[in-house]
């Protein structure tokens, strides 16, 4: 199967970089598209003749809704998405308003170009294509995933430099393991980033622990 990779930017200087890349990415079965400006229409036009309608054009820009997980799900399910990306000073505003379907952005912050952003976008929506990542069940537990933050990870040695591993991890109780996972999740959660348990949806189990944690938070506190 032909695989297609676009390369989109808004001056047309950049387009000969790409030309020198493009030996490399076909001699590899990939199919490029690497217009130099005002060639987005027409590589969209392409697109769409060679593969239907894009269930989303996704054009980065540091003026965008801020891209998130719950975004790299709905993007996902859009099956065929195209990423454009501007340079340096953006794109014509007529390529945002006609052609596409929305901006993104991954920050606060300006870089040279979309390229950097349009990799991380890719890389949140693969990452949720089944049989992307080996272990599925991990995706499911990942950070945002659920709207909380990750439990700590450890790993082999059970001593690493007077720092020991939690003595429940090393147990071998399941249930307990999960308990702990879970509490650590809330626990994190609450103290780095406890806007997100504004929006969260927890169980009853999950409701208690937090009312724990807060009542030992405020103890400590006095």
């Amino acid at each position: 199967m032909t695989r297609t990779i676009v390369f989109v930017h808004g001056a047309w200087v950049t387009a000969t970089c790409w030309e020198r890349m493009l030996p490399w990415f076909e001699a590899r079965g990939y199919r490029c598209l690497a217009p130099a400006w005002p060639g987005k229409d027409r590589s969209v036009e392409a697109i769409r003749a060679e593969r239907g309608m894009p269930g989303a054009i996704v054009l980065t820009s540091p003026d965008g809704e801020r891209f998130s997980h719950a975004a790299a799900v709905r993007l996902t399910a859009a099956g065929h998405v195209v990423v454009l990306c501007g340079r340096y000073e953006g794109v014509d505003e007529r390529v945002r308003t006609g052609l596409a379907t929305e901006a993104v952005s991954i920050g606060d912050y300006v870089l040279s170009g979309g390229e950097l952003p349009a990799l991380v976008i890719v890389d949140a929506i693969a990452r949720l294509v089944p049989g992307v990542v080996g272990d599925e069940e991990s995706v499911a537990r990942d950070t945002f995933a659920r709207g909380l933050l990750d439990y700590p990870q450890y790993t082999r040695p059970a001593e690493f430099r007077g720092m020991g591993v939690p003595p429940v991890l090393l147990s071998g109780h399941h249930a307990e393991i999960e308990k702990w996972r879970r509490r650590e999740a809330l626990a994190r959660t609450l103290e780095r980033r406890p806007d997100l348990l504004e929006r969260v949806s927890l169980d009853a189990d999950e409701e208690a622990l937090l009312e724990e944690l807060k009542s030992l938070n405020k103890e400590m506190e006095r």
